[in-house]
């Protein structure tokens, strides 16, 4: 149900606030960063017993527990003051958030450098970083591999994977001989990155061309990235088609896009924020 009070405006120019829920949207926002903040109390540990109140799940085969809830990187090149971005990163480490996530990419690298700066400090061991590259040639995938590490200012990624495995092709460009699996191979055995995974937000149908390029080839993936939320349950669903394939694989699962950027919100097409009609 979708109420107002001040802050919005009505037809007669007064200004009024929506409600959802019986909640502002404000105290709403407020409520959520006092959760998040409330989930840093206690010592910080990196293993699963973790005082902190944010859940851990084990990431596929990993065996590495990692936050269900994760810091996107796309947002984090966006503050105009990069300060701004390294107090965001901090304070969902110190809150009990270790997942993060990036791209090669991303604001033209500049998320990649703010974390990387917001690492510092000790912080790098409280992280499982994670972040994509582009490349589909081994020689692209190597030379993005290395900027990364330099960007991050570390001496290995905790994830890395193919971003934007989008056209049917992509699968057999990654694979082939001289592709960026082999540069990402390559990494894995020197130390660079720790585990492999492949990302994507077009279609299901590509995403298991790429599970059964792998298969083909005998190669495991550790993570698969996809959209999940409550509309993908309508058309060309990822949750049906990719989901159960990586449960009996064993892939870690990583969902993205939960509020479709804020769209699924704004249109009430999940029924507010209780999700009444779902």
């Amino acid at each position: 149900m979708r109420e107002f009070e001040d802050g919005d405006r009505n037809d007669g120019g007064l200004v009024r606030e929506e409600k959802i829920g019986g909640v502002t949207r404000r105290e709403f926002l407020e409520l959520g960063v006092a959760a998040t903040l409330a989930a840093g109390a206690g010592e910080m540990v990196w293993a699963a017993d973790t005082k902190s109140e944010v859940p851990r799940r084990t990431l596929g085969r990993t065996g590495e527990k990692v936050s269900m809830v994760g810091l996107g990187g796309y947002h984090i090149g966006n503050q105009k003051d990069e300060q701004e971005s390294i107090r965001i990163i901090r304070t969902a480490l110190d809150s009990g958030i270790n997942f993060l996530d990036n791209c090669w990419d991303y604001n033209g690298g500049a998320s990649e450098e703010r974390m990387g700066k917001a690492l510092r400090d000790g912080y790098r061991q409280r992280a499982f970083v994670m972040t994509k590259i582009d490349g589909r040639t081994k020689k692209a995938a190597a030379q993005q591999i290395e900027e990364s590490l330099r960007r991050l200012q570390t001496d290995h990624i905790d994830l890395l994977q193919f971003h934007e495995i989008i056209r049917m092709e992509d699968p057999d460009r990654v694979f082939a001989a001289g592709g960026g699996m082999e540069a990402a191979v390559e990494a894995q055995k020197a130390g660079k990155i720790r585990y492999i995974g492949f990302t994507g937000h077009k279609s299901p149908d590509i995403h298991l061309k790429m599970l059964e390029t792998a298969d083909a080839h005998k190669f495991h993936f550790d993570s698969v990235q996809m959209p999940l939320n409550v509309m993908d349950a309508h058309y060309n669903s990822f949750g049906k088609k990719v989901l159960p394939v990586l449960v009996k694989k064993e892939i870690g699962v990583l969902g993205m896009k939960p509020m479709g950027a804020g769209i699924i919100l704004r249109s009430n097409g999940a029924g507010g924020v209780g999700g009444e009609k779902f």
